[in-house]
């Protein structure tokens, strides 16, 4: 909601100053800030975004942050959001955010993985569930189990020990897990699309021959997920051999980064 207000705001202003002082640094909003116009050579301060406040400790000073007006434009803010605004992350606090949101997804995976393993022997058991529909939602349900079990893997190889470098060390072990979460979680997606694609074509043909489609819903549920990832790795290794785990990190900084681009 601040974010919807200030953008407004900072709109208003730049309409209604830019005719009247046009500048080569015009009034801007980079989707944290609203940064007032400037000629060149001035340097623009402001304090961090509201939303970085519930992050802060109450006793820290509020951070700034600059921009540079030259002749090209606005420069790169500095120091960066995330360098300034953030509390830095030898505080407890992030460890504490970190811990609990692990905490969290770990009970609800377990809880999961229990109720979807009850469902499999249920389905599996009684001869007069099997049919079609059922082996759909049997693999759906597998691929949801994998993907449970795939986060576990990477939570134990991650954080094995606690002052491990988050696999950046880029050993095998670790290009395995995450190449096994991504096809997991792929896997889990298709069949997702799978379920859907199923119910499409019981509305569209009255007719069809269920058997036969199953067989190609599981080439395309298993068979394209291993494709992609396959390929994906292949790529990853040959051309860009670093960073496998970054964007999968319960990493707070990297969650506020992505509002740079929304």
């Amino acid at each position: 909601m601040w974010k919807e207000t200030s953008k407004i705001e900072c709109i208003d202003f730049k309409m209604t100053f830019f005719d009247c002082f046009p500048l080569v640094c015009p009034w801007m909003w980079d989707n944290l800030t609203c940064w007032q116009g400037a000629s060149v050579g001035e340097v623009v301060v402001v304090n961090c975004p509201e939303l970085f406040h519930d992050f802060m400790i109450p006793e820290e000073e509020i951070g700034k942050v600059s921009r540079n007006c030259t002749e090209y434009g606005w420069s790169e803010p500095y120091p960066h959001y995330l360098d300034i605004c953030l509390l830095d992350e030898n505080t407890t606090k992030p460890d504490m955010y970190y811990a609990s949101v692990k905490a969290l997804y770990t009970v609800g995976y377990s809880t999961s993985l229990v109720s979807l393993t009850t469902a499999m022997v249920i389905l599996c058991r009684f001869r007069k569930l099997h049919c079609t529909r059922n082996f759909i939602h049997m693999n759906l349900f597998v691929s949801f189990i994998l993907r449970a079990i795939s986060v576990f893997i990477k939570d134990g190889v991650l954080y094995a020990q606690e002052d491990s470098d988050h696999c950046f060390v880029h050993t095998v072990a670790c290009k395995a897990v995450m190449i096994f979460f991504h096809y997991c979680v792929m896997s889990n997606y298709f069949w997702l699309f799978i379920e859907g694609l199923y119910l499409f074509t019981l509305l569209v043909e009255t007719f069809f021959p269920e058997r036969r489609y199953f067989y190609w819903y599981t080439i395309v549920g298993w068979g394209t997920p291993t494709i992609c990832v396959t390929v994906w790795a292949i790529l990853r290794l040959h051309f860009h051999d670093t960073g496998y785990v970054t964007a999968l990190l319960p990493n707070f900084r990297l969650q506020m980064e992505s509002l740079l681009f929304t």
